[in-house]
Order: structure tokens, then sequence, then C-alpha cells
């Protein structure tokens, strides 16, 4: 059966039919919120501004498109995004958060996820106010006064706790995960203004060029694709047991572990990291001293230079990647696992031996995932410094993310058709 006889048979369901509807009108007021702008923008040199600079062009990806115009939600779901992040790092260096979400169960991790919102309001207010003032430097906004700054922020800030709030109806009405499918509409949204504008600019004698970006699209869509699903499973057998007359065990399954365990969270590691250099370029470079002057223009200098940002974006994805993974996979749990269900790998010892085989494998697949995750991240970088077209990008968070939710998407409709049907 393929995807769409299951979204048919979905349809023709009361209840997956209302979960379908339900996230369409609330993608509906998504956008509705993105097309309201904030007082006092300049249009043209907001365009200029976000088509000269990767970073906030990437960063416009997670904001669901909000940002391109400046919109009361411009900030989408990056604030809870980051306070996730935050939330997760100090599972690393706190045992009482490390037990709430990874021991408590569902009502250990709904507290969690309430921490997380709670702190992704002081982000979004910082946030806020970071992009208020870089952007009145950019003379992108006219110059506000203190009272209309202030409301701007206020209003910014309720507008992501708004998207944030929005998620979490999808999620819990709708099919998948809310967040992931309002950054995917801010992608696709922007995909007819791309494609006209690379119709506008066509130019006959550049055919071998699209044809051959055409063909590299679609080979980097299908690595993607195979890199996201990809797996590699460990064999594990469960020891045979007696109970009575009765055996039990003896079954032979696998451990299957993800080529890409992260996800596309170190590339929003990478980008957080990236964003300080700039705002403390930024926050430098409204004081008057000629030595932060300096330092402001150095920095500035040093994140406005495509090769050395392509090259720290790379690196810190890269190395992100093995970080997220160790901070989110355990093999010492796994190993626990196994041996409280009477289970075993075959030719390794319970205990430490399991925990050392099923490390070594992760960080030698995460290497490979590592690796790509990167790659694809900078490839529109590439792409758009080898033709000079920056129509002509494939690749980067976008694809990663709308792949990963269509992957995800067709997952769901399939469990709930397969639900029904049983």
């Amino acid at each position: 059966m393929d995807f769409l006889q299951k979204l048919k048979l979905a349809w023709h369901d009361t209840s997956l039919r209302k979960r379908l509807f339900f996230i369409a009108v609330m993608l509906v007021v998504f956008r509705f919120l993105s097309a309201i702008p904030i007082p006092g923008i300049d249009i043209a040199r907001l365009e200029s501004f976000l088509s000269g600079n990767q970073f906030f062009g990437l960063l416009n990806i997670f904001s669901g498109g909000g940002l391109s115009n400046l919109s009361i939600v411009m900030l989408g779901v990056g604030p809870y995004i980051t306070a996730s992040i935050i939330m997760q790092l100090l599972t690393m260096m706190s045992p009482k958060l490390k037990a709430l979400y990874q021991e408590e169960g569902e009502a250990g991790r709904a507290k969690f996820s309430q921490y997380s919102r709670l702190l992704s309001v002081p982000l979004a207010l910082i946030q806020a106010f970071g992009f208020l003032v870089l952007l009145s430097r950019q003379g992108v906004l006219t110059d506000l006064g203190l009272f209309s700054t202030l409301t701007n922020v206020i209003i910014i800030t309720g507008g992501s706790v708004l998207i944030m709030w929005i998620g979490e109806l999808m999620t819990e009405y709708g099919i998948g995960n809310g967040t992931s499918i309002i950054i995917f509409a801010g992608i696709v949204a922007a995909l007819p203004a791309a494609v006209s504008q690379l119709a506008f600019t066509f130019d006959p004698s550049a055919i071998p060029t699209y044809v051959g970006f055409l063909a590299l699209a679609a080979l980097v869509v299908w690595g993607v694709v195979v890199v996201t699903e990809a797996e590699r499973p460990i064999p594990v057998t469960y020891a045979k047991r007696v109970r009575g007359m009765k055996v039990y065990g003896g079954v032979s399954t696998y451990l299957p572990l993800r080529v890409n365990q992260a996800g596309v969270i170190p590339i929003i590691f990478a980008l957080s990291i990236l964003l300080f250099p700039q705002m403390i370029a930024t926050v430098l470079g409204a004081f008057d001293s000629a030595l932060l002057k300096t330092i402001s223009g150095g920095l500035t200098t040093i994140f406005s230079n495509a090769w050395v940002y392509a090259a720290l974006y790379f690196i810190l994805v890269f190395l992100f990647t093995y970080f997220y993974t160790a901070v989110t996979f355990d093999p010492e749990q796994i190993s626990v696992n196994l041996q409280k269900n009477g289970a075993f790998i075959p030719g390794v010892r319970p205990g430490t031996p399991t925990r050392d085989h099923i490390a070594s494998v992760v960080t030698r697949i995460t290497l490979v995932g590592a690796t790509f995750l990167a790659f694809v991240a900078v490839l529109p970088l590439a792409m758009q410094g080898i033709t000079g077209n920056t129509n002509l990008a494939i690749g980067g968070t976008a694809l990663l993310i709308v792949v990963s939710v269509v992957l995800d998407f067709i997952k769901k409709i399939d469990a709930q058709v397969s639900m029904r049907e049983y």
C-alpha cells in the first residue's frame, strides 16, 4: 500500500481527518501571523540584509519564515528550541534533571518540557532585544525610541510564546511534531518565491549548469533520505527460561542504531554558537571606545568571510553531532536494560563488555553521520560560491528538516492507519 492510498484511508477515518484538518487550520493561522510585520521596517534594506547574510538566512528557516518580513512571530520556535537544548545540556551536569528526563517516565518528561517552556520566555526577550538593536544598526529599522523598542520586544516575545503554544496544540491534537511542522511550513512557503526568482533570472546559456544542479539535487535528496533512515543493527538474543512446562525466550532480534542519531540538532547548536560572536560584535560596536570598535570590526570581518564561516560551520556541526549523541544515547543504560531482560549480544559478555561494544559501534557510525551532516549543512554555501547564483543552492538545514518531517509524517500516518485496521 503506497502513501497516497494510506492518506486516502486516513481521510476517510473521521478521527484522523479531524487531526489533519486541525493541522491545516493551525498552519493557516501561523502563516497569517507571519504576515503581520512590526512597525518601522525598511523592506528594501531588509531584503538586502537577509540575502547578504548567510547566518540570518539560515536563522529565518527556524523562525518558520517569520524573520523574512520581521513579523510579530519573527523568532518563531527558536527560543523554545534553544531552551530545550540548554535543558538537555544541563542533564549532563545535574543528576536530578537527568533522572527527571530519563527515569521518571511520561510525568517526568512533561515536567522537563514545562521547564523548557519557562526558560524560553527570557531567551525570547533577550533575542528580541538583540535582533532589534542589530537591525536598527543595519538600517533595516527606523530609529526607535525606548517606548517603541520595549513595545516591540514584548510583541515579539508574545508572538514566540504564541507560536510555541500552537506547536504544542498541533503535537497534541494533530499528527506528528507540531514544532517541526511549523518550521516545515515556513520552508515550503518560501519555495514559490525562490522558483519564480530563478525563472526570472533564467539564462539559456547556463542550461548545462541547471541540468547539473538538478542531477546533484536529486542525488543529495536521495543521500539525505538514505542516511536519515540508515540503521546499524546489533543482533540480540534472549536467553531461554523455563517456567513450569513452558519455555520462554530464545528469540533472536536486533538493536537498531541510527547512523544519524542527532537529527538536525547539531546544526541548531552550531547556529547558536555562531550567533554569539555576531551579537557580541553588535553590542561592542555600540560603545564609543576605539578598542571595542576595533574588536567589533574584527569579529564582523571574520564572520563575514564566507570561507571562514563555512569552515567553522562544518567543524561545529561535526563536533556537536558527537556531543549530542553522547548526551542522548547512553550505552550503559542499554546494557543494563538488556541484562535485566535476559538478553545478550552473541559473542559479547553482559555488563561492561556489552556497554563498550555498543559504545564502539555508535562511535564508528556517528563518524559517518557527523561527516554527512556537516557536508550537507555547508553544501548550499559551496554551491552558491561555485555557481555565483544564490538561487542554486541544495542541501543545508532546510532539506534535512523537510526530509525528516516528511518521513516522520508518513510513519505517523502509517501507524495510525495500521492501528485502525487492527
